[in-house]
């Protein structure tokens, strides 16, 4: 009787990979159930390790999350400021740092959750407020450049950075649970009230300038037919009412004639 074949070795882990395994696991962990929620005992289960191990890497749990925290912010803050500066065009650096949040929600939904939980004491970065802080200078500086552009008052510059940072960030936490539409038209949409306003909102927004001219363009000839309409229409009830206007002139000139 041949005896089985021996199974293969599982290859052992080096440092650098236990410690980005750790951080995958307590990445989901921490998502699902936030800091306080999770145990080291169950971060160390999930690896298949003790939990020696796990204080060994980052000296306990609130160790393993501060890494987690501080990895998460920076690429956020990095794919937001890279994408502020890609564009040259304003809407287009607004389009893209809007996409820029939104991609990062649907790529990395895990990280996001725990951006958005109030951060502990022990991360070193703090909270989700201070990422939208370091992100509203980012957009407070583009912002100044362009009031200066225009001569409008650079000082309210600050505020307006919060305002469209907020307005962002509060879509993004709404989107990263219902997830339509796609993140191109959330994008879309959100830069179409923040650049034109409730007063001059485009009825199919898109981040694609080419379609953009191009509804611009049929808005532009239903406003030309609708003001001829108009127009003509305007022109219609002039003559009738000047025709009225005769025949009330010829009924009086009958009663006043005295050879009626």
């Amino acid at each position: 009787m041949t005896e089985p074949a021996p199974r293969p070795r599982r290859k052992r882990m080096t440092g650098k990979e236990r410690r980005e395994q750790l951080l995958d696991i307590g990445r989901g962990l921490f998502a699902e159930r936030g800091l306080d929620g999770t145990s080291v005992e169950e971060i160390a289960s999930a690896a298949g390790v003790s939990k020696p191990v796990v204080y060994e890497h980052f000296g306990g749990k609130e160790g393993l999350y501060a890494v987690v925290v501080d990895r998460e912010f920076e690429s956020l803050l990095r794919l937001v400021t890279e994408s502020l500066n890609s564009a040259i065009h304003y809407r287009g650096k607004l389009e893209k740092a809007a996409l820029a949040l939104l991609q990062y929600i649907e790529e990395h939904p895990d990280g996001f959750r725990i951006l958005v939980r109030d951060s502990h004491g022990g991360t070193g970065t703090g909270s989700y407020a201070s990422l939208l802080s370091e992100i509203a200078g980012e957009v407070e500086h583009v912002l100044a450049q362009e009031f200066d552009r225009r001569d409008y008052d650079d000082r309210f510059a600050p505020m307006y950075a919060q305002m469209l940072v907020g307005m962002v960030a509060m879509t993004g936490q709404w989107w990263l649970d219902v997830r339509k539409p796609r993140r191109e038209d959330v994008a879309a949409h959100v830069v179409n009230l923040a650049w034109n306003g409730l007063a001059a909102l485009e009825p199919r927004p898109s981040l694609d300038p080419r379609r953009r001219r191009k509804e611009m363009e049929r808005r532009e000839r239903r406003a030309e037919k609708a003001a001829a309409k108009a127009e003509k229409a305007e022109e219609k009830a002039a003559a009738k009412a000047e025709r009225a206007h005769r025949k009330g002139r010829r009924e009086v000139d009958g009663l006043t004639d005295p050879s009626v």
